[in-house]
């Protein structure tokens, strides 16, 4: 089965950053993209960042840098100026294809940005 593990949250201060990490393991697949998506309480789940192509969610544009590392089939987000609003549970996730939905979801990480 595939797994994807999701490291780097936690709690910081506005202005602050962090840099999550998620690694895919397990069953051989096939990886097209690999994403973010984050969910605050009460809102629906929001597209943050994914490539290939590379491509952001306005509200981080400009903050937030997405990368991969695809000999070790792991994502990254460097999140840069957080703000309070950046508050959510983030979820990794992965595509197999050009086309369809995201095929893997990660359990997902919480970031908390104080004032």
């Amino acid at each position: 089965q595939v797994q994807l593990v999701e490291s780097g949250g936690g709690l910081v201060q506005a202005g602050g950053s962090l840099r999550l990490s998620c690694a895919a393991s397990g069953r051989t697949f096939s990886t097209y993209a690999m994403g973010w998506f984050r969910q605050s309480p009460g809102k629906e789940r929001e597209f943050v960042a994914a490539q290939p192509p590379v491509t952001y969610a306005d509200s981080v544009k400009g903050r937030f840098t997405i990368s991969r590392d695809n000999a070790k089939n792991t994502v990254y987000l460097q999140m840069n100026n957080l703000k309070p609003e950046d508050t959510a549970v983030y979820y990794c996730a992965v595509k197999e294809s050009m086309i369809g939905s995201f095929d893997y979801w990660g359990q997902g990480i919480q970031v908390t940005v104080s004032s």
